[in-house]
């Protein structure tokens, strides 16, 4: 371990997410991270629970005078969104973070940083390593695959679980408190690829989009930036010369805007020049709809090679699909000022030898709502002649106002600050929805640093607001013992 950031305050939460940082664990690759919580547990002595899903609950006894309060899980999620930049070499099945400071944030090096969530295992690990903190009964729950589909908290026997506080560390701004979110599902459109033999006297030309910001497909879906895939159907629906389509490809996860998508084109040498100019054309236009919120925005044409390329309708049916999907903010909550009530995000485009696939982040927090648009999803992939299919369905998370928990952050975080936090709901899923589901007599609340352009390769922590953080999950425990 290289130790980047040895020396940073608080330590135990710095030294704990540079331990994480080395091992591997994007979602679905969890077997080496949660193997590491086990044995940390289970080297402090601690009572260790490691489920068939592999979620972690380490369990650590309240300290003296603080058997009788209320006990606290910390919760969190243990994998990250794997996004890297194109020209990055990293694999990340066996390759660690790699970690740099700059000014008063922490980076990774052309990869996502895993702060999300990774700041939540490191500041329950150094919760339990602690010996100087006082507190009611701890219970860590740490779980797996979150960022894909939550399927660890969906696993989750809450049966074990002794906590009536939960305490959700996967927020991303310092005072700030969270008290609602969205639920989510993940759709899948389905189209069948019918390929020909490509035209040997043709030339096959490849579309590159690339240089957006992308960001997280909940929190930053209100910033509006381009959608990578999105701009590709654009492009392709607009192109001013008769093509044909060999392939199509974008994004990597659901739940990221996608940042950069290709497509190989096949069109008559004559009409090189001529497609070359038209997509410079649309490249223009795309850069002045974007320049605020996408300056970097690339388009780029380049002669290539392929020996088959779709039929006439699979080509034109993909390009429907996209261009007409539900994509982006769906509608405004008119409830709470500037939080988006319903969005999807377009994030992910694969084709292969027998179907061209559309992976979709469905979000609102009004579940009739989610429904309609997935009935919209599922209405245009089978007039396409396609399939439609949902997994990974979350519940929202409702406000539940004047909470107990909720008074104890306020009175603790005014009196540690001498501000009031602000009170919020939040776009983006949480798992508080699906452990209140299951754990009715709980009450929940979420808070973490300042994180910023999550699930990007220009992921940064706040290592100022880090501490200030810890500083506040520490009196809010010590706190307890005030408000049994």
């Amino acid at each position: 371990m290289e130790n980047v950031l040895k020396g940073l305050k608080p330590e135990l939460v710095f030294k704990s997410f540079e331990e994480i940082s080395q091992i591997p664990r994007g979602s679905g690759n969890e077997k080496a991270i949660s193997a590491f919580l086990k044995e940390f547990g289970e080297k402090l002595g601690l009572e260790t629970i490691q489920d068939e899903a592999m979620n972690i609950i380490i369990r650590k006894p309240a300290t003296k005078g603080y058997e009788n309060c209320p006990g606290v899980i910390l919760q969190g999620h243990m994998d990250m969104v794997c996004e890297k930049n194109k020209d990055t070499n990293h694999d990340f099945i066996k390759d660690p973070i790699k970690l740099r400071i700059d000014n008063d944030m922490i980076y990774a090096t052309g990869t996502t940083l895993g702060a999300d969530n990774g700041i939540a295992v490191a500041m329950g690990m150094a919760v339990l390593a602690s010996n100087d903190l006082e507190h009611p009964q701890i219970e860590l729950l740490v779980t797996t695959d979150e960022e894909a589909g939550m399927t660890g908290a969906m696993a989750l026997d809450c049966k074990s679980l002794k906590g009536e506080y939960i305490i959700n560390l996967d927020s991303e701004e310092e005072g700030f408190l969270l008290v609602s979110c969205a639920g989510g599902v993940t759709a899948w459109s389905k189209l069948k690829a019918e390929y020909t033999n490509a035209a040997s006297d043709k030339q096959a030309l490849l579309i590159d989009i690339k240089g957006l910001l992308g960001g997280h497909s909940g929190m930053d879906i209100v910033k509006q930036r381009a959608n990578s895939n999105r701009l590709l159907g654009r492009l392709l629906n607009l192109l001013c010369v008769d093509f044909d389509l060999a392939k199509i490809e974008g994004g990597s996860k659901n739940n990221a805007i996608p940042r950069e998508s290709e497509a190989v084109i096949v069109v008559a040498k004559d009409d090189v020049e001529k497609t070359k100019k038209c997509i410079e054309k649309i490249a223009a236009t795309f850069k002045h709809e974007f320049s605020t919120s996408d300056p970097g925005l690339v388009v780029e044409c380049i002669e290539t090679t392929t020996d088959k390329v779709f039929t006439c309708d699979t080509k034109n049916n993909v390009i429907r699909l996209i261009n007409l999907i539900p994509n982006g903010i769906q509608s405004m909550s008119m409830d709470i000022e500037n939080l988006v009530e319903s969005s999807t995000n377009l994030g992910v485009i694969r084709s292969t030898d027998s179907e061209v696939t559309f992976e979709c982040a469905v979000r609102s927090s009004v579940k009739t709502l989610k429904n309609d648009i997935t009935t919209k999803m599922e209405l245009l992939a089978k007039t396409l002649g396609g399939t439609f299919e949902l997994e990974s369905d979350y519940p929202a998370w409702e406000y539940c106002k004047g909470s107990k928990l909720e008074d104890i952050c306020i009175d603790t975080y005014e009196k540690l600050t001498g501000k009031k936090p602000t009170i919020m709901a939040l776009h983006a899923g949480l798992e508080c929805g699906l452990l209140l589901d299951k754990m009715p007599h709980a009450q929940a609340i979420s808070l973490g640093p300042d994180m910023f352009e999550v699930h990007t390769p220009n992921e940064h922590l706040n290592i100022p607001s880090t501490e200030n953080v810890w500083n506040y999950l520490v009196a809010l425990l010590k706190s307890m013992n005030q408000h049994k």
